[in-house]
């Protein structure tokens, strides 16, 4: 990946507010669904429901999409990314202290809320890009460029 890109996406990852993640259910369609994230570099990491379906289908299959989108005031000036990705639960106590301080740090809220409500059924996924497309309306009506990991 070329350092122009690698800023791109690291600025769409660090600026952006949530991302739509997309998990395959058990019976092979898409679930997308909005949620808040965190971010090391290129890996993200994601707080769900133990339980959840988001957690059943990654159980199922790590296989994941997902889009980061930058505000944009015009359609001319739309940017963000597509990834698929791998994503896995955390489960070594090392791996989800480092997921859990990164979201800790983007949302300081998280930690007051953690201390005083039942964290139990949550889990940190950790999410690994491995092809990203780069979306620039900036450089055309619908640009994008593949980048793999």
């Amino acid at each position: 990946m070329d350092q122009e890109n690698r800023k791109f996406i690291q600025n769409i990852i660090d600026n952006g507010k949530d991302l739509t993640l997309a998990t395959i259910r058990q019976d092979g369609y898409p679930q997308a669904t909005t949620v808040s994230y965190a971010s090391d570099g290129l890996t993200i990491y994601v707080t769900i429901g133990k339980e959840s379906q988001k957690a059943n289908n990654i159980r199922h299959c790590d296989k994941v999409s997902l889009t980061i989108n930058a505000d944009y005031p015009d359609w001319n000036h739309i940017k963000g990314v597509s990834m698929g990705a791998t994503a896995r639960i955390l489960e070594k106590p090392d791996d989800i202290k480092r997921a859990t301080d990164c979201m800790f740090k983007r949302f300081p809220q998280m930690a007051e809320w953690a201390q005083s409500n039942d964290t139990s059924d949550l889990v940190m996924l950790e999410i690994m890009p491995k092809v990203i497309s780069v979306l620039d309306y900036e450089k055309g009506f619908g640009h994008t460029e593949l980048v793999t990991m």
